[in-house]
């Protein structure tokens, strides 16, 4: 399983033959390595409903023909606009023939602005994302605040890889960070949703040396990290062969 960082809250994850990207927020972004006129994606998953998360799904699910997994409200509002969603609410897990998606809490907000019309539309919760596959799992906080429920999420699931935000103002900042990066458990902690803006500058560097040594990893955009894939009895990769929601 390879899993990217692509600046800002955007990852990828290339696993089962299929490749998946989480809030991918690219035009506008200064910090991402893609270009949405081409990235490739057969699912894309989306924490909340703000730009900054959203970003280019419409263009991409629908040059791509992708399955967009997100909130009910949030997939009614894409659905729309003319792509294939498959609706999940907090603490809802589905398991799709590339692995398993389950949504936890988030702590924060989830809406589309309209600057022209001066409305707000809610975009349903916000989530974080917690993935299933070849035998690892990969945790995406999404942006939230630190919530004590995060011990919970640790305590109940193998998290092998951790995406947290650690850009403050927003979001938790990097001391909040390295609190939940104890409760949750996870080997390895990658810091996201930082210097995209001015108001959300920080070091990761400086996040990642409040962490026991070797779980904090900084990324540049484009950089991933290879997890090795646990195989079965019969030296298979073990996923479900449940189809995706068309």
């Amino acid at each position: 399983m390879n899993v990217s960082y692509h600046g800002h809250s955007v990852v990828k994850i290339e696993t089962n033959g299929t490749t998946i990207l989480i809030d991918p927020f690219i035009t506008g972004n200064a910090n991402t390595d893609l270009d949405a006129g081409s990235v490739q994606a057969d699912v894309i998953i989306l924490t909340h409903g703000h730009g900054d998360h959203v970003g280019d799904t419409v263009d991409i699910a629908k040059r791509n023909h992708a399955l967009v997994i997100a909130a009910p409200e949030l997939s009614d509002l894409l659905g729309w606009e003319g792509v294939r969603t498959h609706p999940m609410s907090i603490g809802g897990a589905y398991t799709f023939d590339f692995g398993k998606v389950k949504l936890t809490q988030a702590f924060h907000s989830s809406s589309y602005v309209n600057p022209e019309s001066k409305t707000i539309i809610y975009t349903g919760m916000p989530a974080g994302i917690l993935f299933t596959a070849e035998g690892k799992t990969i945790y995406h906080a999404g942006d939230t605040g630190l919530f004590y429920d995060m011990k919970v999420i640790g305590e109940r699931n193998k998290i092998d890889l951790a995406f947290l935000p650690i850009g403050d103002n927003h979001t938790m900042g990097p001391e909040d960070a390295a609190i939940a990066t104890e409760w949750l458990q996870a080997k390895q902690v990658v810091p996201i949703h930082f210097n995209t803006f001015p108001f959300i500058k920080q070091d990761p560097h400086s996040f990642t040396s409040l962490l026991e040594e070797g779980i904090g990893v900084v990324l540049q955009p484009g950089e991933a990290i290879c997890l090795p894939v646990i195989k079965d009895a019969r030296g298979e990769s073990p996923h479900s062969s449940t189809p995706a929601l068309s």
